[in-house]
């Protein structure tokens, strides 16, 4: 295996597919490909680009012919998959659908433990808001309690857990609901911003800089208790709105994962199931803490690559800029998809970043005197 590649993996993705641009499986496959995994793609959608142009033409896949395609695999014995990773799905029957496939490939696999691993990003919403249909949250409910790992941002952490996260306290409480509650082994909240919660006394973190201009992200392994083992890393937020980040994630997580329980001092833990460590060791320790570590400087990598194309860009189209001062509907409109076209993701020619990051942020113990 070449030093820069992580060990052999076969993945399902199921997410969604856009000709244009990089969210979805056109993020998942290029990150997992670039890191040496070898993935079969399962699209949920089919459309011309994403959402965020406001604009898009397009179709989604039924709950049937997302089954149906599954099936094909299944004839032909084309199911030997190490990972599943799971995202967008266009309605509820399609995630009960996707909950079927990552119940029946863990049957498969049930005589070898550790031997498969689902990764599950729960696409619902953000910023306070779903954007898809109400019934796809008890879906997502229903399955999220099989999976190994999951992936919410704070809204989607808040709308699975029941709790509002409004300060310190009831972020590491809605943390340890998504464990006891739904009995998942290793959960990350993606974005939170610390800045805007109330410590409340109740909880206690490490020293660090102003939490104003950064991002936090949290993650747990569980203990064999049930209580989670929390930390957290800070990164400095960038002042620009990225499509497909949250594919980027949990592609490189999916990676990242598996070659850290792969290089783990605890041989047997490739062979445990969920790759949940032994009690004894510390959060910042841990396989998800330290395969989150490379993931976001990855990102943090590319992400910054992507400003510079994207100031060139702006810089070099400014002369079809609209002139939106006097609120003209047609050139509000031309103004946004210039500005959303330049911060399209520049992967393709910033793939070494995600094999060689710049190691920049350490996990940190994050102990919660008022945890449940």
């Amino acid at each position: 295996m070449s030093a820069d590649l992580v060990p052999e993996t076969r993945v399902l993705a199921i997410a969604s597919h856009v000709v244009y641009g990089h969210v979805g499986n056109k993020m998942a496959t290029l990150v997992m490909q670039s890191m040496g995994c070898d993935v079969a793609a399962l699209n949920t959608v089919h459309f011309s680009n994403h959402t965020g142009y406001r604009q898009f033409k397009g179709t989604r896949a039924t709950a049937e012919e997302i089954s149906n395609l599954y099936e094909g695999l299944c004839q032909n014995n084309l199911t030997d998959f190490d990972v599943m990773l799971s995202g967008y799905a266009p309605s509820a029957a399609a995630v009960e659908a996707v909950g079927a496939i990552g119940q029946d490939l863990q049957r498969k696999a049930a005589d070898r433990p550790g031997s498969f691993f689902w990764v599950l990003d729960p696409v619902m919403g953000d910023q306070g808001r779903l954007y898809v249909n109400d019934d796809v949250v008890p879906a997502y409910k229903n399955i999220i309690q099989h999976a190994d790992l999951i992936l919410p941002n704070q809204f989607e952490a808040e709308v699975l857990s029941g709790i509002k996260i409004t300060s310190l306290s009831t972020l590491a409480a809605a943390i340890t609901t998504l464990h006891s509650k739904y009995s998942i082994p290793h959960v990350i909240i993606t974005s939170v911003q610390l800045s805007k919660l109330s410590p409340s006394g109740e909880s206690s973190l490490p020293a660090s800089p102003t939490t104003s201009n950064l991002l936090t992200v949290i993650g747990s392994t569980t203990l064999s208790t049930g209580e989670p083992r929390l930390f957290r890393i800070d990164v400095p937020a960038l002042d620009c709105f990225f499509s497909g980040t949250g594919d980027m994630f949990a592609a490189l997580m999916v990676a990242r994962l598996r070659e850290a329980v792969f290089n783990d001092s605890d041989t047997g833990l490739r062979d445990t199931k969920s790759w949940v460590s032994k009690d004894g060791v510390h959060a910042t320790e841990l396989p998800l803490a330290r395969a989150t570590e490379k993931v976001l400087a990855s990102m943090h990598d590319v992400l910054e690559k992507t400003i510079e194309a994207r100031d060139k860009q702006l810089k070099a189209t400014a002369a079809e800029a609209g002139d939106v001062t006097g609120g003209d509907e047609a050139e509000i409109k031309k103004e946004h998809l210039r500005r959303t076209k330049a911060a399209e993701v520049r992967l393709v020619r910033n793939v070494r970043y995600l094999r060689e990051p710049t190691m920049e942020f350490k996990a940190m113990e994050w102990v919660s005197e008022g945890r449940p």
